[in-house]
């Protein structure tokens, strides 16, 4: 477009919609003729919000810095699900002062280094595996992972806080992924009950759709966060047990009622899976809170919310029910059991195409 009908526009949101989609274009044009090595970007909240839309169409590892009036507080939209680096500015981005040129010096240095040392990552080789978890499923999760690892898989993991979830979904829509083992859910809950940690319906939905095997498990079901600010009132959470984690996080128990909402939505979301398809229940306890050493156990709960899957799931789902704790090693090799024969699959597929590829080359 030209400038003119820019300016014809006359909304400086959507004039700045046409400035992101063309900065974007001319990125990449650079990239593809000279490949870059960081970015760099200053501004306010348009200028922030054009310079991260940027950065966030180039890969993970490439250095990206921005320099911005809003790195002090609302940098979620921002970052998104990449890895940039924010730099509050500390005064407006107007002039030059004694403090903004150390803010902008220290940023150009940041990005001059990176960019010195930054090589373009190679594929992996081995079976991409994303787990999510949170430091209530840690000891499932750590034992999943090591023994995933142990048979040759690269695993990233998540922690389901609203932007784990997100990068986990943003992954396994781009990325050549072996399988989703998905061991915690609250970030569904939240969605449900409108918590903090909500990313919206189509969390625990990406891997499904793309035919990826994942595993399931309701790690940490038995809670959904809420501001901390909202226990000191006469009668908080319409009754339900709750645990003040934090100044800021409040873990509130899940009833009955609460787990057939639960099983309700999983069962829409799982009945649209392209892909092998699998949900564990550990009739012991979905969490740390949810333990004899926790302060919102409810044994009676487990069990009630099996039969509450058995009813709603469709069939198509490999539904198992464990006898032990979600952080009881019984159920985490029940996991990696569930695993293995996707992520060995995955390893042989892999070694053959290397292996044909290798047989070409040195044919040519």
């Amino acid at each position: 477009m030209t400038l003119e009908e820019i300016r014809a526009i006359g909304h400086e949101g959507k004039i700045q919609e046409k400035m992101i989609e063309g900065s974007i274009k001319l990125a990449h044009a650079i990239d593809a003729k000279t490949p870059v090595s960081g970015i760099i970007s200053i501004g306010g909240s348009m200028g922030t919000t054009l310079g991260t839309q940027v950065m966030q169409t180039f890969p993970y590892g490439l250095p990206k810095v921005m320099i911005s009036t809003m790195a002090s507080g609302m940098t979620a939209g921002f970052v998104g699900v990449k890895d940039i680096a924010m730099f509050n500015s500390v005064c407006d981005i107007s002039g030059l002062n004694s403090i903004s040129r150390e803010v902008y010096r220290n940023g150009a240095n940041a990005v001059a280094a990176m960019a010195k040392a930054y090589e373009p990552s190679k594929a992996e080789e081995k079976p991409l595996v994303l787990i999510s978890t949170l430091g209530t499923t840690e000891s499932c999760m750590r034992r999943v992972r090591e023994g995933l690892e142990a048979e040759g898989c690269e695993v990233m993991v998540f922690h389901t806080t609203g932007a784990g979830g997100r990068t986990l979904e943003a992954i396994a829509a781009e990325r050549d992924v072996a399988l989703v083992v998905d061991m915690s859910l609250v970030e569904v809950n939240d969605f449900l009950h409108n918590g903090i940690c909500s990313v919206g319906p189509h969390r625990a939905t990406t891997s499904i759709s793309r035919g990826i095997a994942t595993v399931y498990a309701p790690g940490n079901i038995d809670f959904f966060i809420m501001p901390s600010a909202l226990a000191d009132c006469e009668a908080p959470f319409e009754g339900r047990d709750y645990h003040i984690h934090n100044a800021a996080l409040t873990a509130v128990r899940t009833t009955e009622e609460d787990l057939q909402l639960f099983a309700n939505h999983m069962a829409g979301i799982l009945a649209d899976a392209k892909g092998p398809t699998s949900f564990f229940v550990p009739l012991g306890g979905f969490s740390s809170h949810d333990s004899t050493e926790g302060k919102l156990y409810h044994p009676e709960l487990p069990p009630i919310f099996a039969e509450q899957c058995e009813a709603a799931f469709p069939e198509s789902v490999d539904l198992q029910v464990i006898d032990a704790h979600i952080n009881d090693q019984a159920f985490a090799d029940a996991l990696i059991a569930a695993a293995l024969p996707f992520v060995r699959r995955a390893a042989s597929s892999a070694a053959a195409a290397t292996g044909t590829a290798v047989r070409e080359n040195a044919v040519s």
